[in-house]
């Protein structure tokens, strides 16, 4: 199999699931995104099923319904479900965001979702500019395109990821399709409940909410609520049954978020990108407690850590580093 040809060349991110003797991946690029079932002993192909999202980066997770084990997939502006041993399309949701990077979860037969992206129809706080606009404060030698000398610093070193052609410039055609891309999406968290086919949007959404939406990370489910964190360290549960907000508060550390927040313990620990500060808050409160802050890393820390036999381990861009208490 070909390597996956991503959107924006950020490469495929993500990680295939096992489950049943089955390895689940979910790949969806601009040439031929599918979906993949392979046996796990043979690797030989179960089922495969074709995909309309070009552009994801979120990992599948197994929902165990009354009508059987189902493969939930996050994709471009779509949640879908799969049966898990025929890979027949059961239900979707229309309106998550465009190029969508955080993973749902599940917890008591429901599912859960939260995700945030820039641009979408529904975001009143961040549009993306026009083609035009960009031209007046960008272009200035004035030949109707973008150079990377010309838009590499309003860019932030994603110059390459929008230029599709790689002819050195950024176009009209090339922005309008970025910008397009982008609306298709919708920022929201809500609570899914099984048993729908087809379009489930309105018949099966338990609640929705617009507010604290995580870009990269994904929410957790814990202790009976779903948390998640944002850029700036921004921490908000909602009740998971009910979908009422416990709180949003500048709990965590400052700067952004790659990592997604894992718990244990009645706690549940947040990771910041920039130096690897780890904030830890006690799960299932009314208002956010900080039970500890842990002293800066200094080091980028964009993977999510894991938890194994009361260590909690963290990797960062130059090492990986493993935490317990005192014996």
């Amino acid at each position: 199999m070909p390597l996956a040809t991503t959107a924006g060349e950020f490469g495929s991110v993500v990680s295939p699931i096992l489950v049943d003797g089955i390895v689940i991946l979910v790949r969806d690029e601009k040439k031929d995104p599918k979906v993949l079932a392979l046996d796990a002993t043979t690797g030989l192909s179960k089922w495969e099923k074709k995909r309309q999202s070009t552009a994801s980066y979120c990992t599948p997770v197994v929902w165990d319904t009354p009508a059987g084990k189902q493969v939930a997939a996050a994709g471009h502006a779509r949640l879908i479900g799969y049966d898990l041993k025929t890979g027949a399309e059961k239900w979707y949701v229309i309106g998550i965001p465009s190029g969508c990077c955080p993973s749902p979860v599940t917890a008591d037969g429901t599912l859960f979702f939260a995700g945030w992206s820039p641009g979408g129809a529904d975001d009143k706080e961040m549009q993306m500019p026009t083609f035009d606009t960009m031209l007046k404060d960008l272009d200035k030698d004035n030949d109707g395109a973008l150079s990377r000398e010309e838009a590499e610093k309003a860019f932030q070193g994603f110059f390459d990821n929008q230029d599709a052609n790689k002819d050195g410039k950024i176009t009209r055609d090339e922005w309008d399709a970025i910008v397009k891309f982008m609306s298709e999406g919708k920022n929201s968290a809500f609570a899914l409940k099984p048993g729908g086919t087809g379009d489930v949007t309105t018949s099966h959404v338990l609640w929705t909410k617009t507010k604290g939406l995580p870009y990269i990370p994904s929410a957790i489910l814990y202790r009976g609520q779903y948390v998640m964190v944002k850029d700036g360290g921004i921490v908000t549960a909602y009740e998971a049954r009910t979908g009422a907000e416990v709180y949003q508060e500048r709990a965590a550390a400052a700067g952004k978020y790659y990592s997604s927040p894992v718990a244990a313990n009645g706690n549940i620990y947040f990771t910041s990108l920039d130096d690897g500060t780890v904030t830890v808050l006690k799960a299932g409160s009314d208002k956010p407690e900080v039970m500890a802050m842990n002293p800066k890393l200094g080091e980028r820390t964009a993977a999510t850590p894991a938890i194994a036999d009361d260590v909690l381990f963290v990797r960062t861009d130059k090492h990986l580093y493993a935490f317990a208490s005192k014996k």
